[in-house]
């Protein structure tokens, strides 16, 4: 079973979207969502700095972009050939801003309708973030019950959990830099290239900008099957997604449950679209036996479709029962 999954915030890289402007289409469609975000993407994703594709307002609607533009070109449509490929994918999941890619590439809404609400979402959660100087840092290692206790005692959140020992805590930038002085016994605390406390009560204010933003959204019920953040449940309300995707931006992103629905499903093969890199890396550690394919540009795209095609020939072989699961 192959699981196609999104990545967030911290994926972004100056020009990561330079090699996709060369496939069929690609700078209309970036031309279109560009209007929709108000804010020039090709810009963005070929010229700018790192600095500048940091700032929040910036950074979730280039990866919204990124996601979607490469799960283009990696599935079609359905009136080609990528009609198969889509069916070949047995679920899909996003991390954090990922879920906006994720929902829309399972049918939920539509390409258009992601990009007006990543940028509702960047805008809110960016001005959100501007009230309190806050961030976030990855706790990797150390036990795992000394890492929650010394989170608690310092007031700072668990916003993350990616599993395999791996949690991102968020608060201000106080409490961060006293994490990082005194951090838990065998543990390492890496401070992340994101301008905010996301997942946190720190953007209870973008929750309510979020449901203003989804009230006139036409939600389908998911064509693929949906993994949430939220506990890493199947999803099989396209409404119900909706909600989630609002409530979460104020929740912590349970990637670890994430992974277990997918092992549990009989995860074998991982594509994590653009810019790829991160979610595959996770995969390596706690998904072990997993083929991979982290698409950075179109390059990529070749291996991901000889993965695609192989697991819809698995498919077509197992036994119904197997299918049903």
């Amino acid at each position: 079973m192959l699981v196609l999954v999104a990545p967030g915030q911290g994926s972004q890289a100056p020009g990561f979207l330079n090699p996709w402007l060369d496939l069929p289409g690609v700078p209309d469609r970036l031309g279109l969502w560009s209007d929709l975000v108000k804010a020039d993407l090709v810009h963005l994703g070929t010229r700018a700095d790192a600095d500048e594709i940091r700032d929040t307002a910036v950074a979730q609607p280039l990866l919204v972009a990124g996601a979607l533009l490469s799960a283009a070109a990696l599935l079609g449509g359905e009136e080609d050939d990528g009609g198969a490929a889509r069916g070949a994918v047995g679920a899909v999941a996003g991390h954090s801003v990922g879920e906006l890619a994720a929902a829309s590439v399972a049918g939920v809404f539509s390409e258009e309708d992601a990009m007006r609400l990543v940028r509702e979402r960047a805008t809110a959660m960016a001005e959100a973030a501007a009230v309190t100087e806050t961030g976030m840092s990855a706790v990797l290692g150390g036990d795992a019950e000394e890492v929650a206790a010394r989170l608690a005692e310092l007031g700072l959140t668990a916003a993350n959990d990616n599993g395999g020992g791996q949690i991102v805590a968020a608060g201000t930038l106080e409490q961060l830099a006293e994490l990082s002085a005194n951090r838990p016994e065998k543990a390492r605390v890496l401070p992340l290239k994101v301008a905010g406390a996301f997942h946190t009560t720190h953007m209870a204010p973008a929750v309510a900008a979020m449901e203003r933003a989804t009230a006139d959204i036409t939600a389908a019920d998911p064509g693929i099957r949906y993994v949430s953040n939220a506990d890493g449940s199947l999803v099989a309300d396209g409404q119900e997604v909706v909600r989630r995707l609002v409530a979460q931006v104020s929740s912590p992103v349970r990637w670890d449950l994430c992974t277990e629905t997918f092992r549990r499903l009989g995860v074998t093969a991982f594509v994590e679209l653009c810019p790829g890199g991160t979610l595959t890396a996770l995969a390596r550690r706690n998904l072990p036996g997993v083929d991979r394919v982290a698409i950075k540009g179109p390059e990529h795209l070749a291996a991901a479709r000889e993965l695609i095609t192989a697991q819809a020939v698995q498919a077509d072989a197992a036994p119904a029962a197997e299918q049903e699961l």
